[in-house]
Parts: C-alpha cells; sequence; structure tokens
C-alpha cells in the first residue's frame, strides 16, 4: 500500500543531538574514506548523510580535504520576503544561548547561496570557527564546501545534524552542526538558513526542537504575505482589460499559478476560476518554459518597473508556440508576480523577453534520460517509464516503481516534479506526483473523491486532493 514507510540503510541511529560514539565515529570516517574514494557500497550512514555525500562527489566535486571554506561570491538579488527572513533570524539568533540550555554553540545565519551573513557566539568559538572560515562572507553551500549543517540544510526539507566524520571536507571534522532551511511558504525554495554548530561536543538535545520551531515562527509570517500577494495578484487579474475569451493567468514571481481563467485553465493544466481559489495556494503549470520566462520576467521588471514584454512560449497541450504578453504586477515597489495573457502580443513597442535573435522559438524542455534513487547503499538508475508514482515524506522522497520502492536522490517533490515535466507525470496531492500512463482504474469515493490505481494485483492506490480532481480529470479525459 502506498504510504508504508521502508528502512534505507540498516543499523543506523535516529537523527537527535548525540554525540558519535568513538566505534561509531571511526566506522563513519572509514565510510567517508572509501566513498571519497570511488565506492559506491558503503555501510553505517545515515540515508540523508549518504546522499548529500553522493552530491558533493558526483554533481559539485568537492575537495574531501578541504580545510577552510572558501570566500563568498556576491549573493542573488534577494526580495522582501528574504528581509523578513533575515530580520527575525537574526533576532532569533541573538537569543538563542538564553533559550537553549547548556548552548555553548556558534549560531549563525545564511543567505539561501549559503553565504553567512552573521554568527553569534562566545570569543572562544568565534575564535576556533575563523580557523575553518565559518565566518561572515563565506560560502557554506554543498557546492562550496560539501555536507555541512548550514549546506546541507538549504537542500533539505527538515532540520539536519551532521556530526563530525558525518562532514564531507576533513577540516571540519571536529564540528557537530545542526541546522534548518527557512522557505518560501509558496514555492518551498530556500530563503536562508539558522544553524548552530558546537566544537569537539554534542549539540544539547533541545537544539533541533528550537531550529524547528525558529523556522516555523518565520514561515508563520511568510504565510501571511503569501495570502496577501495572492490577493493582490487575484484583484490584478479581475482588472485585466482583455478581449472576452482571451487566456488569462496571474502567476507569482517563481512562476506558479495563483489564478487562471477557464481558457488559460486548459493550456496549463492547473485548476480554473475562484471556484479553486485561495489567496496562499499556487498550482504547478505544466507548461515547462513558463518557470524561466517569469523568472526572467521578474529579473527584468526589477531594473525597470516600467517593463512590460511579449514572446513566443512553447505550450505542449498544444503542441505547439503560442503568443503570451507579461505585465508584471507590484505591490509598492516589489515585483510580486505577472499576469499574462496568451494569444495576446499587444505589447508591440516593448522590448521581448526573447531577443535573442539566434534562440529561435522555445521548444519543449530535455527529458531526463534517469532518475537516480538509492536501494540501502547502491545507487538505481531508472527510466521515468518504471516509476508509477512519487510520494514526499519530509524531506525524502520515495519512488514507487518497477523495482520497488526507492529513495530519491533529489530533494523534494516540486524539484522532482520540473525535472519529470512532459514525461506525463502529474500532480494529484501535495504529498503525490503520478506517472498517468501507469493508472490503471480510477476509483470515486465519497463526495466526489477520486483514488487512481497504478497496480490492480496489489490494489495499490494513490489517492487525488479535492484540489486537483478537476485537473486530473481533464488530463484523463474524464
Amino acid at each position: 500500500m502506498n504510504g508504508a514507510k521502508q528502512p534505507t540503510t540498516g543499523g543506523v541511529p535516529a537523527t537527535n543531538g548525540a554525540a558519535l560514539s568513538d566505534e561509531h565515529h571511526g566506522r563513519v570516517a572509514a565510510a567517508r574514506e572509501r566513498f571519497a574514494a570511488g565506492a559506491d557500497s558503503v555501510h553505517g550512514v545515515r540515508p540523508e548523510i549518504l546522499v548529500s555525500w553522493y552530491r558533493c562527489r558526483e554533481e559539485y566535486d568537492v575537495d574531501p580535504q578541504l580545510e577552510r571554506a572558501p570566500a563568498a561570491a556576491e549573493g542573488t538579488a534577494h526580495s522582501s520576503e528574504h528581509d523578513v527572513v533575515f530580520a527575525e533570524l537574526g533576532g532569533l539568533a541573538a537569543c538563542a544561548a538564553r533559550e537553549v540550555d547548556g548552548l555553548d554553540g556558534l549560531v549563525t545565519v545564511t543567505d539561501r547561496d549559503g553565504r553567512v551573513l552573521a554568527s553569534w557566539g562566545s570569543r572562544r568559538l568565534r575564535s576556533l570557527a575563523a580557523d575553518s572560515n565559518l565566518a561572515a562572507w563565506s560560502a557554506w553551500s554543498e557546492r562550496a564546501s560539501g555536507t555541512n549543517g548550514m549546506g546541507t540544510a538549504l537542500e533539505s526539507r527538515r532540520p539536519v545534524l551532521v556530526r563530525g566524520p558525518e562532514h564531507w571536507c576533513r577540516g571540519f571534522h571536529s564540528w557537530s552542526c545542526a541546522g534548518v532551511a527557512v522557505r518560501d511558504v509558496v514555492t518551498r525554495d530556500p530563503l536562508a538558513a539558522l544553524t548552530i554548530s558546537c566544537w569537539k561536543t554534542p549539540l544539547p538535545d533541545a537544539v533541533l526542537p528550537w531550529l524547528r520551531a525558529a523556522a516555523a515562527t518565520t514561515e508563520a509570517k511568510l504565510r501571511q504575505r503569501a495570502r496577501h500577494t495572492g490577493t493582490l495578484l487575484a484583484g490584478a487579474l479581475a482588472d485585466a482589460r482583455e478581449a472576452p475569451g482571451t487566456p488569462l493567468a496571474a502567476v507569482d514571481t517563481a512562476g506558479k499559478v495563483v489564478l487562471a481563467n477557464t481558457e488559460a485553465a486548459v493550456l496549463l493544466g492547473t485548476p480554473a476560476d475562484a471556484a479553486a481559489y485561495a489567496p496562499s495556494d499556487r498550482w504547478m503549470p505544466q507548461v515547462p518554459a513558463l518557470l524561466q520566462l517569469t523568472r526572467r520576467a521578474t529579473a527584468r521588471a526589477r531594473k525597470d518597473p516600467g517593463w512590460s514584454g511579449s514572446t513566443l512560449l512553447y505550450v505542449p497541450f498544444l503542441d505547439q508556440p503560442l503568443p503570451v504578453a507579461v505585465r508584471p504586477v507590484f505591490d509598492g515597489s516589489q515585483v510580486i508576480g505577472a499576469l499574462l495573457a496568451f494569444g495576446s502580443t499587444d505589447d508591440v513597442g516593448s522590448p521581448a523577453l526573447l531577443d535573442d535573435p539566434d534562440r529561435g522559438s522555445p521548444g519543449p524542455p530535455p527529458f531526463p534520460d534517469r532518475v537516480i534513487a538509492l536501494r540501502e547503499d547502491r545507487w538505481v538508475l531508472l527510466d521515468p517509464r518504471e516509476i508509477r508514482y512519487a510520494e514526499t515524506d519530509h524531506d525524502n522522497v520515495w519512488l514507487v516503481s518497477d523495482q520497488g520502492r526507492l529513495l530519491a536522490a533529489v530533494r523534494g517533490l516540486d524539484r522532482l516534479q520540473e525535472e519529470l515535466t512532459g514525461r506525463g507525470f502529474l500532480r494529484v496531492h501535495r504529498r503525490f506526483l503520478v506517472n498517468l500512463g501507469r493508472v490503471r482504474e480510477i476509483e470515486q469515493g465519497f463526495k466526489g473523491a477520486l483514488f487512481l490505481a497504478t497496480d490492480t494485483r496489489i490494489h495499490e492506490t494513490v489517492p487525488v486532493s479535492r484540489r486537483h480532481v478537476a485537473g486530473v480529470r481533464q488530463a484523463l479525459g474524464l
């Protein structure tokens, strides 16, 4: 049955603040040495650490012998949501020592790129941290400094703990670090990370609960802002002056749909009109190029508030490019999203979004050849057609496939959905992504509820949440 929890690497203790025993410390250190040397099979390492090591070795090519974190490059532009987060986390970090009993640690705030913004702690700890360059304007993303409390938290969906030799880089093995990312409540992209680090001592047990509470407090303030911006975007769509029947949609700055009329919903594969609308809800459009288009338009509008533009956008539903006009929407001086009018090119005099003459019309994105998953201590390369559905459990994504139930290497269901767009996968629930080509039966439940059967032999079903029912019916031709 779906939803069942499966073991990953057996015999590994649960994540907590306890120190590694000398014996376990040695096993992890030896496993790290073998993995860094190229081994694909190691034992006694927690799944979240092993997946992080894989990213460090295969994706980021981080030197495992690194002794100090590198200096950070200039950070990416940030929005008003980041300002809210930085102010909130700075206040929480400054008072952490009073709120966490027994804490003798360094408390650090980083931006979404893993760049340290500020640290709080005793003079002794700040001096020790300086030896590893654990200080302001240094880079602690996984890409720069390997597995660590800050960078791995930014890659994860829940608080993480990295102890001693679980760090990918040798120079950081004297530290134990716990970190949590604060995420945009709409896009789930990381905005910042809050981390507590201790030198050669275990972290207090109260650290992880405190980090969870700090992230929840900060995200509650962001959720209020999401409701506010959702209301403004819906109002902008209602006030739009377009010919009747024009496909219109309001999207946020990440390209997710806030509200679409019936005509646009058909093109985007999302629910239509106000019946499915809630100010803080967002839907992933089934138009991959829209995400990049919106982000580029947002960057353009931040530089030039008077800008609007038009371009051609490839729409899989029509299997062809379609003209679309883009008009940014502001809350004061902040860009909060855009209005899209499909089939419209009324901004003839404005600069086009795709102004590279060699680029040509955008076509379908490249498809992933393989999806990487973890079975105990081995990597499995899956053809997307082998996957029946994916389910998220906190920061883990489980793939239910012809090769069994496997832990995905990708972080977060949104990331997997983006990678598999155009391969017949559809989000049917906040926790489930389904391969429509593997749906064998549709069961109707109470009050119009739907369940998708992907394997009738074992009665394997996936629930469809109420807000996704209309999109599923449309996608399946019901």
